[in-house]
């Protein structure tokens, strides 16, 4: 592998959702201070979506760190639960739930024991002081009788605060899912909600430049300016695609010797990656490039 070419200690360009290369832009930041500030006032239902490859996952990790470790240092007492793949119907759902906060409950319970051992051991959380916290990773796969079951899950409360906390984590599918008049009540009590976006040029060069510093890349700059370019015209500023497109690009020029990353290493990553081809969000930034040549050309020509 490219690694002692480049004199990384590590891949820069995973696409594991891993926290140590969690980068804060703007867009990312602000979406986790949502949730820090959501989860810390005790509000109920939160929602964060976005497109396949913005990061929810990765800020969903990020999220979950942040806040066991405001635990560790006393900060605050959470009990976290994070199911990845909600595609469960209600009953398997809530086993799930028990499982994630450390409940034992009998696998032949129906769904009104297993609501009332949960809703003992939440009651029990909150006397202790402390705040359950449930993350739905991919929540637009969810039943809707599962996002139901959840539903009555969050009318849990205290005459202080809510018994659990939910965020659903999900792509924009999830929007019209909750739009149906079935669930109507779920999609009335989200209290924050915050959308991811891709990219935009200036991060991306921070972006490309934390995740070498992370894998302790210390040479001049890898990437011209040329590359970087062309690297989000080509994924539009989708962090999964530009970690797969800036991979392919180390492993080209690693393979013709070269110590920098020029912009054909990146048009031949992009030849090589389906996704990239497709990717609506490049075929939107080469019409809004075409938009702007337009409009210059015009003013040009009415200048003559």
């Amino acid at each position: 592998m490219y690694l002692a070419h480049f004199g990384l200690r590590e891949l820069p360009f995973s696409i594991t959702p891993d926290t140590s290369f969690f980068y804060s832009c703007a867009n990312h930041q602000e979406a986790l201070n949502t949730l820090l500030i959501a989860v810390r006032n005790g509000e109920g239902f939160i929602k964060i979506t976005g497109e396949v490859g913005t990061g929810k996952t990765l800020l969903c990790r990020q999220f979950l760190s942040s806040i066991n470790r405001d635990a560790a240092d006393g900060q605050g007492r959470f009990v976290t639960a994070y199911i990845p793949n909600p595609y469960l119907e209600p009953r398997t759902l809530l086993l799930a739930l028990a499982e994630e906060i450390g409940i034992e409950l009998e696998r032949d319970a129906d769904q009104y024991h297993l609501l009332k051992s949960l809703t003992i051991a939440l009651l029990d959380f909150a006397r202790a002081g402390k705040r359950v916290v449930l993350c739905l990773d991919e929540a637009q796969a969810m039943p809707l009788e599962s996002l139901e079951a959840i539903r009555l899950l969050s009318n849990l409360e205290t005459e202080k605060r809510k018994l659990l906390q939910i965020i659903l984590f999900g792509q924009p599918e999830l929007n019209h899912k909750l739009q149906q008049d079935s669930i109507r009540q779920l999609n009335q009590r989200i209290m924050f909600h915050y959308h991811l976006g891709p990219l935009d040029r200036d991060d991306l060069e921070y972006y490309l430049a934390h995740r070498l510093s992370v894998a302790r890349f210390a040479g001049d700059r890898l990437f011209s300016r040329a590359a970087v370019k062309q690297l989000h015209a080509s994924s539009g500023g989708i962090p999964r695609l530009v970690n797969i497109l800036a991979h392919k690009s180390l492993m080209l020029a690693y393979g013709e010797g070269r110590q920098h990353i020029e912009a054909r290493h990146v048009r031949a990553a992009v030849a090589d990656t389906e996704a990239a081809r497709k990717n609506p969000w490049r075929r939107w930034a080469v019409a809004a490039s075409l938009l702007i040549i337009a409009g210059a050309g015009l003013g040009w020509m009415s200048l003559q």
